[in-house]
Parts: C-alpha cells; structure tokens; sequence
C-alpha cells in the first residue's frame, strides 16, 4: 500500500502523514529545516527531519504544535541515557570531590541496561526496573535516586524531556535491606595473625589498630593527638561522615602500645604519620587514596590478600564483637552506627568504661 499523502498545514509548519505496513507508530511528523539546491535537476530540493513517530494522527499533529511553538533541536530526541550522563558529569564532576565522582559513577554502572534507550523515552517503569533489579543496599539506591534527578535536571531546561520521573522512583520498600550484606567480607583469624607478624612495620600498626577499634580509615588518619585520651584508655572522634561517628572509641589493651608509638612519633598535631606524612587536611580523599596506594595495598598483596579494602577492618571489629556476644548498643556506640529503637539512641548512656571493657574482650 502507498504511503499516505501528507496532511498539509501552513508554510513552514510541517506535516503528518501515514506510513504503510502493520506499525505500533505509523503517524510521521516532519518539518522543513530549508532547501538546497539540485544543480543538475535546475531546482531546490526540501530539507526534512522527522520529529518523530506516533500511534494516532492527533498525537503527531500535537508533536508538531508543540515544536512549532517551542522549537528545539530534533537531534536532542535521539540521545541516549548514556548520552545525557556523559554531557551532565564532564560539566559536574570537575565542580565536587573525588568520592562523589566515584559514588556517581558506581551507580551509573548499575544503569548499563538503560544506557543506550533515548532519554526522552525513559519514563518511572525505566527508571524503578533499574532500582528493582539493580541489588544495592538502600544507601547505594539514594545516591542512584540522586543521579537519577541530576540527569532530569541538566535534561528539562535543555528539552530533552519534559517531566522528572525520578521524582517518583520508590526506593522506601528497601529501607531496612541490605543485599550486599553478604558481600561485607571480614578478615579471618589466620588473616588478623598475619597482620599481627606485621606490627613492627608501621602500617602493620595501623592495620591492627583499626580491626580493634572499628574506626573509619578517614576518622584515624583525621585524628589530632589532643583527641587522644591514652592514659584514659580512650580517643574523641569530633568529626566524621555521620552525627553518629562523633563519639568516644574505646582503645583495647592489646593495641595501646601502637596508639604510644605513633603518640609519641613526629611532631605533627596529627597522630597518624608515615615517612613524615601525614594523609589529613582539606584533600581528605587524596590523601585516603594515597595512603590506600602507597602503604595499604602493597601490605595486604605481600600477605596474599589481594583486593581486600581497608574498610573491611571495621567489618571485622562488629564480626569479633559479635563473636563475643556484646549487645549490639554498646556495638553501636563503639562503631558509631545509629541505634534502632527509640531507648537505645537517646536513653542508653554507656559510660567509656563499659565500652573498654567490651573492646577487651576481643
């Protein structure tokens, strides 16, 4: 069957016809972008690009209303999510530190199965497929949620779309789940031992204070020495990532030593130093990075331990805690996670003896 003839509006303001064959989209909006010259023929030839296709004659002329009122460019509607992603972090990315850079791009990869559909077509079903079968823990699906709407925003105001669906993405019904819960590995008691060999090197220490503490890398490299309470048996966390992580950490006895030797080590207002160094300051993530580069990974390879991370010490100090069976507030206090009920995060006070005392069981 031959194509339908074009349904002709005004000059300049395109037309819609019917394309043949059994399609779910078979009305095609066009308009004219200009004319070009055909020497050979002696004539001017249209210049067409397609808006788009559409199931009904009155959604394609609706296109075509909506373009001519508001023209954009049509080259827009072809680009992908991967697209949008691409154009939104080269302009983002140079403007926040490097762990949001690499948090935004972990989720990304969770996105692969939507990297190459046209953002104008993702809608709230695109979106929640990727949350429902992507396998994050809940805080991994609110930083996804948060790239979801960087994207719809640098989108809208460039007509790229025209509603923010991530608004609506539900990611509440996996609040109290964590699916990457067995992927939190801990070292084993054979893998502590070896550290242990390892203590008259200095990272050796450092490992070992930090699987008999449970401190964040980023709390001990940040830690000053007038927040260290060692005759008391104690440090003063006054900053970290959560409201929570600001606490006091018990130290077991078993590490004090270690706590002394770098107490007593450099001249820096920093407890933790290295060949002189020290990893603190405004460029935290560097500095992370370089002690993780420099002394961490080149330990744990050695010992045949390659790929673990740093932060699976504080796995290991919960697992040993646990192994001796603390209740879990004092866990909690000595970890600074939050408490789950109401008593235990504003009625339960824990002195820091109780806390040492619980330390030293492990």
């Amino acid at each position: 069957m031959p194509k339908t003839k074009p349904i002709q509006r005004a000059n300049r303001t395109g037309s819609v016809y019917k394309l043949s064959g059994n399609r779910s989209k078979p009305w095609r909006a066009i308009i004219t972008k200009g004319w070009i010259k055909d020497d050979e023929a002696g004539k001017s030839k249209q210049v067409r690009e397609t808006i788009g296709y559409y199931p009904s004659r009155d959604e394609a002329l609706q296109a075509l209303l909506n373009y001519n009122q508001n023209p954009y460019d049509i080259t827009a509607g072809k680009q992908t999510f991967k697209d949008i992603y691409e154009k939104w972090s080269s302009e983002k990315f140079p403007t926040i530190s490097r762990s949001n850079v690499t948090g935004y791009e972990s989720v990304y990869k969770r996105c692969e199965a939507i990297w190459h559909i046209p953002f104008k077509d993702i809608n709230l079903d695109t979106l929640q497929s990727v949350v429902d079968t992507c396998d994050c823990n809940y805080p991994t699906l609110r930083k996804l949620k948060v790239l979801f709407n960087q994207l719809f925003q640098y989108a809208i105001p460039r007509n790229l779309t025209d509603k923010d669906y991530s608004a609506y993405v539900n990611i509440t019904k996996f609040k109290d789940k964590n699916p990457n819960k067995h992927d939190r590995n801990k070292y084993s008691n054979d893998e502590i031992s070896l550290f242990w060999k390892h203590t008259d090197t200095d990272i050796g220490k450092i490992v070992i204070m930090l699987i008999y503490s449970g401190l964040r890398i980023g709390e001990l490299l940040n830690l000053k020495k007038c927040d260290c309470f060692l005759d008391e048996h104690y440090i003063s966390i006054v900053k970290s990532k959560t409201s929570n992580g600001v606490r006091l950490v018990p130290i077991a006895d078993k590490t004090l030593d270690f706590w002394l030797y770098f107490f007593k080590k450099g001249s820096s207002d920093y407890l933790i130093t290295i060949d002189g160094r020290t990893f603190e300051g405004t460029s935290q993530e560097q500095g992370y990075r370089s002690f993780r580069d420099t002394y961490f990974l080149p330990l744990v390879e050695s010992l045949g331990m390659k790929g673990r991370q740093i932060h699976e010490t504080r796995h290991t100090c919960i697992s040993l805690l646990e192994s001796k069976e603390v209740p879990q507030p004092k866990i909690n206090r000595i970890v600074g996670h939050s408490g789950k009920t109401i008593a235990e995060n504003v009625y339960m006070h824990l002195d820091i003896e109780e806390l040492i005392e619980a330390i030293n069981l492990i």
